[in-house]
């Protein structure tokens, strides 16, 4: 480890250890991993990479640290009389599927047709990253979304596009690159006036006009 010096009095200390808050049972599974895949984790350019490994997933798995609907607490009633769809198109997310664990990563479509007020724009986006930061598969995913808003907003309607590229099916088993997968949940009168089902997935860009 190198020392840095002391801005208070210019003596050598050490930093302070990044490791320490991890559990030693985590380091050593990362360990563990490096050695059965064929390599040495005591080698200089790994030695590090639990701890990195640790913290990094550590950071994508914060979904599990909040409930996404407290995003959807703070409403807004004058809204001028406005009652059309209100729509976030192209939202980017990463998210990592349960089954391999490898990323998944993509965009969101989320729309709704407010009944009584709206919502800040940027609390769509954190409901969807709230449950995309946790170990996810896209279709659970797309229907957490919608269903939160659906019941915190009572919304006339939701409706909810996903489109995402999955890294285990990219870059391992069939290794088919530049493949799409894509998941929708409609609720309200999205799901049940084919009209306004249209209108909205044109909107979004993901049907013709």
């Amino acid at each position: 480890m190198t020392d840095t010096p002391d801005p208070a009095d210019g003596d050598l200390v050490s930093p302070p250890d990044r490791d320490a808050e991890i559990p030693d049972d985590v380091l050593a599974a990362v360990k563990t991993l490096i050695r059965w895949t064929g390599d040495d984790p005591a080698r200089e350019g790994l030695v590090d990479t639990p701890g990195r490994v640790a913290r990094a997933w550590k950071e994508y798995c914060q979904g599990y640290e909040e409930d996404p609907g407290t995003h959807l607490s703070r409403i807004f009633e004058e809204v001028g009389g406005y009652d059309e769809i209100v729509l976030l198109r192209d939202i980017p997310f990463q998210s990592h599927c349960e089954h391999h664990m490898a990323p998944i990563i993509g965009k969101a479509h989320i729309a709704y047709l407010p009944e009584n007020y709206v919502v800040g724009i940027s609390k769509l986006a954190r409901v969807l990253h709230g449950f995309a930061r946790r170990l996810q598969v896209q279709e659970r995913l797309t229907a957490e979304v919608a269903d939160c808003i659906w019941e915190k907003l009572q919304p006339r309607g939701v409706a909810v596009v996903i489109e995402a590229s999955h890294a285990c099916m990219t870059a391992r088993g069939v290794r088919t690159p530049g493949v799409t997968m894509t998941t929708s949940r409609m609720m309200g009168v999205f799901r049940d006036d084919e009209r306004s089902r249209k209108e909205v997935l044109t909107l979004m860009g993901v049907a013709k006009g």
